[in-house]
């Protein structure tokens, strides 16, 4: 099997995914095609080599509908005969992006391809585009559905962690966040984000707020206990799929779940001989990668089973993991992968995450894959883990080693 290397990442700032937000007059389509050129131009990238652009968005309705890839490419300074595929596994869009991708290669299937994906959260809000599993009582019923919140705070009762542990984590990656960026560890891959007539409007996660503390957070209501207890009332839900709990504990609001953003990245996978031809120097080799599906009700575990998955087809144990990127969806989430595995703070999420920056849900995969590898070669790491949790019950990893 050919091996798939990276050669390069980037990413836009994070906009706040609000009508006031710096990146909300922007499209999917304008963001995208920025994102495609700036890979392009960083790399001298002579496009026609490309042999498919593969590109995740999770809301895939209006602007973000259609095959938004295919039309990325035609808006961007890309040759018209690359084309373009469209894909959707929810918050793992961008990483699945970037691991069909690196899969192709592998097999044989092309030489170089570009992944990632976008969100504008601003504009095509989540949930508008509906969902079978939440809107068709013959499979809602049939699966206990209940929000993904709700899910968070599933696993906050079940596994153990209080409000003040959900809390510290996320004082903790604000802290991180801000510290990353005035130390400049994005500044390899954020790009600037300009308007039609070059001005720029972002240069920087602007959903930041390095300010926040334990005493800000807990004054903060719990966001999901009225759905939860009183309308519509799905802990009743969940307590039917897990009678053992006598009650679900609510400690998520809005400062300890993932920020609601814009934003794109970009991922270049190639195997050896593009790179040669191209006068191209490999970053990083994709190792393995791995999916798989879990509970659909507690739905945000599938980082700790595909974990173990990814790691027994790779032949490796946590321990030989240098570095971990583990999407901070909600605080439990990354206290439950921790909790799973023994992982120190110190090898994981160590420049922030999408609870101090945001989660752009078709572009975080991405991005924190490129994340990864930047801070695998400032800390001099050989080897790293991303991972997210997934709507709807599943788990997305991948596994890259520096060249």
């Amino acid at each position: 099997m050919t091996d798939a290397y990276i050669y390069d990442a980037v990413r836009t700032p994070r906009g706040r995914g609000r009508k006031d937000g710096s990146l909300h007059e922007v499209t999917s389509l304008r963001l995208s095609a920025l994102t495609l050129n700036a890979i392009k131009e960083r790399n001298g990238l002579e496009t026609t080599a490309v042999e498919d652009v593969i590109w995740g968005n999770a809301t895939q309705v209006g602007e973000q509908g259609g095959c938004l890839a295919r039309s990325a490419v035609l808006a961007s300074g890309f040759a018209e005969t690359v084309p373009g595929l469209s894909i959707n596994r929810f918050c793992a869009s961008g990483l699945e992006a970037v691991n069909l991708a690196a899969n192709q290669v592998r097999a044989g299937a092309g030489s170089a391809y570009v992944a990632g994906g976008v969100e504008m959260m601003s504009r095509v809000p989540m949930g508008s585009d509906g969902a079978a599993i939440a809107v068709d009582p013959s499979l809602a019923m049939k699966t206990y559905f209940v929000p993904q919140g709700i899910s968070a705070d599933i696993i906050a009762t079940e596994y153990g962690f209080s409000r003040d542990n959900v809390d510290a984590y996320a004082v903790e990656s604000q802290r991180r966040a801000a510290e990353a960026w005035e130390d400049g560890r994005f500044d390899r891959s954020v790009i600037v984000v300009r308007d039609q007539n070059g001005l720029p409007i972002l240069d920087r996660d602007e959903y930041m707020r390095p300010q926040t503390d334990m005493q800000s957070l807990g004054s903060l209501k719990p966001s999901f206990q009225e759905m939860g207890e009183v309308m519509p009332g799905f802990d009743k839900v969940a307590l039917m799929k897990y009678p053992h709990l006598e009650r679900i504990n609510h400690v998520h609001h809005a400062g300890n779940s993932s920020g609601i953003v814009d934003g794109a990245a970009a991922v270049l996978v190639g195997d050896k001989a593009f790179g040669e031809a191209h006068g191209l120097k490999p970053r990083a080799r994709v190792r393995a990668t791995a999916k798989l599906g879990t509970d659909p009700t507690i739905m945000l575990t599938g980082p700790v089973p595909v974990t173990e998955k990814i790691l027994a087809e790779a032949g490796m144990s946590i321990g030989d993991i240098g570095l971990f990127e583990v999407n901070e969806a909600f605080s439990a989430v990354v206290l439950r992968f921790m909790q799973a595995f023994g992982v120190d703070r110190d090898r994981l999420n160590v420049n922030g995450g999408a609870i101090a920056m945001g989660h752009p849900l078709g572009a975080t995969g991405a991005m924190i894959l490129g994340t990864l590898l930047d801070e695998m070669e400032r800390s001099d790491r050989e080897t790293g883990l991303a991972t997210l949790c997934v709507a709807s019950g599943m788990g997305a990893a991948t596994i890259i080693e520096r060249v």
